[in-house]
């Protein structure tokens, strides 16, 4: 899966919505509510991998389907140290409604694998593998 950005800030938001819009239409999602996601990692790659992790866990265990998402928090410039890289963002969306959002399919609980973080002309293009079933 690909999902691109004219900021990396924008392309980390695109892949997580692509990633969780395997399950539900993002379309049919009303921004109701807010959840709250923090991610960590040592290299843009683990941080992105770390990111959707969380994003799917607010999916799978609160039932939360996005719509939009938001970063307070986009620290992916490597320190001296080896402090870690940060993420703080908002999930807009609602709880799932079976009646009203289409289950289109079911997302492992794994984290995303092959992941590539690449600088285009038009910004940044990840692609990334998602175990689907």
């Amino acid at each position: 899966m690909a999902a691109a950005g004219s900021t990396l800030r924008e392309a980390f938001a695109n892949a997580a919505l692509a990633v969780l819009g395997l399950a539900v239409d993002p379309t049919s999602v009303r921004e109701r509510e807010v959840r709250e996601v923090r991610a960590h990692g040592t290299t843009p790659e683990a941080l992105l991998i770390q990111w959707i992790s969380e994003c799917l866990y607010v999916h799978e265990v609160e039932g939360f389907v996005s719509r939009r998402i938001d970063f307070v928090v986009f620290d992916t410039e490597s320190k001296p140290g080896g402090e870690p890289l940060r993420l703080h963002g908002f999930l807009h969306g609602e709880e799932l409604d079976p009646a009203r959002h289409k289950v289109k399919t079911a997302i492992k609980g794994s984290p995303p694998h092959s992941v590539s973080i690449q600088p285009v002309s038009t910004g940044f293009e990840i692609t990334l593998e998602v175990a689907a079933v």
